[in-house]
């Protein structure tokens, strides 16, 4: 079971970490590089709401948000009350592959996701050109888990998170790219 603690998400089931708020510059930064363009935004995972209250702010058209877990689900809804262009999946993203439309912002961020590996070639059907996407890297380096075989480019941060279960190193690796499809 998911608990929401005062500054973190807490997976109670397996004693862990699954967010933090000192995670906000970072959620903030991801957030205005898939909205650059406005338009139709996907988000996968709602967390806290910390990326989705940012991409609230931003010149959007719709936001949909995929979410599959039960405690987070109640929030984001309560969270999403009066917002009229949020589109709520329910479920796992994967299995929610034939609800999605065409996209110009991705943002990624998912907790233990077994579907992950899946994700770059959602990509290819979801994105339309010159579709901005961003993702939680993990790593403190220039890591590309999906071989997107785009052209991904890292906006390193600074950062000064507290002792916790996910992430413990003082820059973070923002991972970006702007797909170059033809359709």
């Amino acid at each position: 079971m998911f608990v929401f603690e005062k500054h973190r998400l807490v997976d109670t089931v397996r004693n862990e970490e699954v967010m933090h708020d000192w995670e906000k510059p970072i959620m903030h930064r991801m957030a205005k590089f898939v909205c650059q363009d406005g338009g139709d935004i996907i988000e996968f995972g709602f967390g806290m709401g910390i990326s989705a209250t940012h991409i609230q702010k931003q010149n959007i058209k719709s936001h949909t948000i995929c979410e599959n877990n039960p405690v987070v689900l109640e929030r984001l809804y309560k969270w999403a009350k009066n917002k009229d262009n949020v589109i709520v999946l329910e479920g796992d993203w994967y299995d929610n592959i034939n609800s999605m439309k065409l996209y110009n912002g991705v943002f990624f961020d998912t907790h233990r996701d077994s579907h992950t590996s899946q994700f770059g070639n959602l990509l290819e059907c979801i994105a339309r050109v010159g579709c901005r996407v961003s993702w939680w890297n993990n790593v403190p380096r220039e890591y590309d888990e999906f071989g997107l075989e785009q052209n991904v480019q890292y906006e390193v941060m600074d950062v000064n998170p507290p002792a916790n279960d996910y992430f413990n190193h003082r820059k973070y690796y923002m991972p970006t790219t702007t797909m170059q499809l033809t359709r």
